[in-house]
């Protein structure tokens, strides 16, 4: 059975784009086949792996104007596809607004969706509908959490609204883990917020930690994952080590 994750976060600059195209490419060089769905209008998980809509996009795709199959496409990593997005994005919260089951729209659409292992949702950085879509359509969720002031703030709230999820359309929903970025150890305030996060959420919290790198920043203007853009950094190190602790771990060992 495919996990469908979803990346989600309402406060912004968070890492939620890096940690999906990464956590994607990286599901896909550790043998897994991996679908990454961009459900933000401004596409940089899609420019972030060098792929661009041109035959359509999500939005065509929630819109029912056009086949998932059809807009799928695959990127320069064996195992690794992409459902892109575009600007046009913008209008579907006001167009899913009049639709009947409109927050269950994006788990339709990939309903028939086969041949994959994992399907990673890139989330927008506001809890509108396309972010209810995604996790109604996911099983599982990761929450980013930057190491820095304020870290916490929002995150809260978040949760509140991922229990309301759970309780009105998606029972299964599960918050597969929070994983810390941005993390520098020559900051004591990365230390500190890190010792705050995991007192607080204990087991719910991924012990592989994404360090703030300058591979990881780059690679983005490259049209690459960190992966494939500078494999030996230690931005890529670490979320090979995410998979690794999400594939022999899993739900067991983050409670």
């Amino acid at each position: 059975m495919k996990k469908i994750i979803a990346i989600a976060n309402q406060k912004g600059g968070v890492g939620k784009t890096t940690t999906s195209v990464n956590l994607a490419a990286a599901l896909a060089i550790s043998g897994k086949k991996a679908l990454l769905v961009d459900l933000d209008p401004q596409a940089n998980a899609s420019s972030g792996v060098s792929v661009e809509a041109t035959n359509g996009s999500i939005y065509e795709c929630l819109m029912q104007r056009s086949l998932i199959e059809s807009v799928v496409i695959p990127t320069n990593i064996s195992g690794l596809w992409v459902l892109p997005s575009k600007a046009d994005l913008v209008g579907a919260e006001v167009e899913l607004a009049a639709v009947d089951d409109r927050e269950g729209v994006l788990k339709n659409v990939l309903t028939g969706t086969e041949g994959y292992d994992y399907i990673v949702l890139d989330c927008p950085p506001a809890f509108g509908l396309l972010t209810i879509n995604a996790l109604v359509a996911a099983t599982d969720l990761i929450v980013p959490v930057q190491c820095e002031y304020f870290a916490m703030e929002g995150l809260g709230r978040l949760l509140g609204n991922v229990e309301q999820i759970r309780e009105s359309f998606n029972p299964a929903l599960d918050l597969l883990g929070i994983v810390l970025t941005m993390y520098d150890s020559r900051i004591n305030l990365s230390r500190q917020v890190q010792d705050e996060i995991r007192g607080y959420f204990k087991e719910k919290v991924f012990q592989t930690v994404i360090p703030r790198n300058v591979a990881l920043a780059e690679a983005p203007s490259h049209g690459k994952p960190v992966l494939s853009y500078n494999a030996a950094s230690s931005g890529a190190k670490a979320y090979l080590d995410l998979v690794q602790e999400l594939l022999n771990h899993g739900k067991e060992s983050l409670g």
